[in-house]
C-alpha cells in the first residue's frame, strides 16, 4: 500500500512522515511508566536449582539448571539406588552455585513415575531445602515426528524444561501425580493382592479342566471340596483310569490350587479388618458403601482404597482420575467424540463398570438405572456398552457425593439390617 502524503510541496509531506511515525511510536510503546511495572502473569524471577532425574535400574541421570550458569545444563550420574551419592551430587551443585553468585540456593527436583515407585520422592521431602515432583510421563509434550530422536540426555532436557515452565505457571504444561502417604500406598495392597491371587486360580483351574478334556473328561469341579474324591472316581473317554503321570501332574496342581484358596481367604480376612477400620479424615466410608445394596465387602474396598479416600475439588477431577472423562476431538468443522480417555486408575475404572452392570439388577428403580434403560430406549436399544460407561462415571460421581457429603442417591435401595 503506497504511504499517504499531501500532494502540495515537499514540506507538507515532511510534517506528514513525522506526525505518522510520532502517531506509530504512541500506539506501539507504553505511555506511561505505570504500565511498564504491571507484574507479569507468569513469574520468571525463581531462585532455585532445577534438577531432573532419568532412574534406572544401573544408573541415575541428574541434569542440573544453575543459577549464574546461563542456560547451560548440566549433566551427571550416580549409582542406580545410591541415594547418598544422589545427596553428595545435590550438595555439589548448592556450592558452586554459592561460589558463582554467592547465594544458596534451594533445589526444586522432578522425577517421573514409573517402577521406582514413590520412595525417592519421600526421601526428597524430608529434606526442607528440597522441593520435589513426580509428574505424569505421558502428560509431557513430545514430538510429533515418525521417528523422534530419544536419549536420557534429552529426556532429562526436557524435564527440567518442563518443571520450569510448571514453576512460572504455565497452564496445562504437564500433570503432576499426587504422591500418596506409606499408609495410604500400603491400603491399596489388599485388594491388589487379592486380585492377582484370583487370576492365578483361574490359570490353575483351566490347566486341571484342559488337562481333562484331553482324555474326554468333562464336569470335573476343582473348586469343589471333594475334588480330590472325584479325582480318584474319575474315567477317561474309552473308560480307563486316569494314566499315572497325569493324575500325579493334576494332584500337584491341586496343592497349588488349595493353597491359593488358602490365601485368598487370608487376604480376604485382612480386606475385612480395613473395611471396618475407623479413620479421624473419613470415619465410616466404607461402612457407607457396604450399606447399598449390590456393593460388597470386595466393591467397597477397591473404590475406597483406590478412589474414594482422596479428596477431589469436583466431579471433574473425579472423573478424570478414573478415566471416565470424555476426550472431545473439535478442529474446524470436526466435532466427535473419541470415548473415554483411560488415562486414570485403570483399577477403578474396571471396577466402576462392573458396579454399572450389577447396579441395574440391583437397583432398577434407582434414577440412574431409570436413566440409562430410558437412554438405551432412545437409541432403540443400541450402544449399551457406550451407556454403561457413561453410567460409570454418574454412579462414581454420585458415590464420591454420598460418602463425603452425605447425599444419598436418588431411589437408591439400603440393605436390610
Amino acid at each position: 500500500m503506497p504511504p499517504i502524503f499531501r500532494s502540495h510541496g515537499d514540506s507538507g509531506r515532511r510534517c506528514d512522515r513525522v506526525q505518522l511515525l510520532q502517531h506509530s511510536v504512541e500506539v506501539i510503546m507504553p505511555v506511561t511508566t505505570d504500565q511498564l511495572e504491571v507484574p507479569a502473569a507468569i513469574r520468571v524471577d525463581l531462585g532455585a536449582i532445577f534438577v531432573s532425574l532419568e532412574l534406572s535400574k544401573s544408573t541415575w541421570l541428574i541434569t542440573s539448571l544453575s543459577p549464574g550458569h546461563g542456560a547451560k545444563m548440566s549433566q551427571h550420574t550416580v549409582v542406580g539406588g545410591d541415594i547418598a551419592g544422589l545427596f553428595v551430587r545435590f550438595g555439589v551443585l548448592r556450592e558452586k552455585a554459592q561460589a558463582r553468585t554467592g547465594k544458596l540456593y534451594p533445589l526444586v527436583v522432578i522425577e517421573e513415575a514409573g517402577l521406582d515407585g514413590f520412595w525417592i520422592d519421600r526421601r526428597l521431602r524430608r529434606e526442607d531445602w528440597i522441593e520435589s515432583h513426580v509428574v505424569d510421563a505421558a502428560s509431557i509434550a513430545v514430538s510429533r515426528r515418525r521417528r523422534r530422536v530419544k536419549t536420557d540426555k534429552i529426556d532429562g532436557e526436557t524435564l527440567v524444561r518442563t518443571l520450569l515452565a510448571y514453576k512460572r505457571g504455565e497452564p496445562r504444561v504437564c500433570s503432576m501425580v499426587r504422591v500418596p502417604t506409606l499408609k495410604e500406598e500400603d491400603r491399596r495392597r489388599t485388594c491388589r493382592e487379592r486380585k492377582t491371587l484370583v487370576g492365578e486360580r483361574t490359570l490353575h483351574i483351566n490347566r486341571i479342566k484342559g488337562l481333562l478334556f484331553g482324555q474326554g473328561i468333562t464336569g470335573y469341579a476343582p473348586l469343589h471340596r471333594d475334588r480330590r474324591e472325584r479325582l480318584e472316581e474319575l474315567r477317561t473317554g474309552d473308560g480307563d483310569a486316569l494314566p499315572g503321570h497325569l493324575k500325579a501332574q493334576i494332584c500337584r496342581e491341586l496343592d497349588r490350587l488349595e493353597l491359593l484358596i488358602e490365601q485368598i481367604k487370608t487376604v480376604e480376612v485382612e480386606r475385612d479388618a480395613l473395611l471396618a477400620e475407623k479413620r479421624e479424615d473419613m470415619p465410616s466410608s466404607a461402612a457407607m458403601l457396604r450399606e447399598i445394596r449390590g456393593i460388597g465387602p470386595e466393591f467397597a474396598a477397591i473404590l475406597y482404597a483406590e478412589g474414594l479416600y482422596r479428596h477431589f475439588d469436583n466431579r471433574r477431577q473425579l472423573a478424570a482420575y478414573a478415566g471416565l472423562a470424555p476426550t472431545p476431538w473439535r478442529s474446524g468443522s470436526i466435532d466427535r467424540e473419541q470415548g473415554v480417555s483411560k488415562a486414570g486408575n485403570p483399577r477403578l475404572r474396571t471396577t466402576m463398570v462392573q458396579l454399572s452392570w450389577l447396579w441395574l439388577r440391583q437397583q432398577p428403580d434407582s434414577a440412574l438405572a431409570c436413566w440409562f434403560q430410558e437412554r438405551v430406549r432412545r437409541n432403540g436399544g443400541r450402544l449399551k456398552k457406550m451407556t454403561i460407561v457413561a453410567l460409570a462415571r454418574k454412579l462414581l460421581v454420585a458415590l464420591w457425593k454420598y460418602v463425603t457429603a452425605g447425599v444419598v442417591i436418588e431411589g437408591v435401595v439400603m440393605k436390610s439390617t
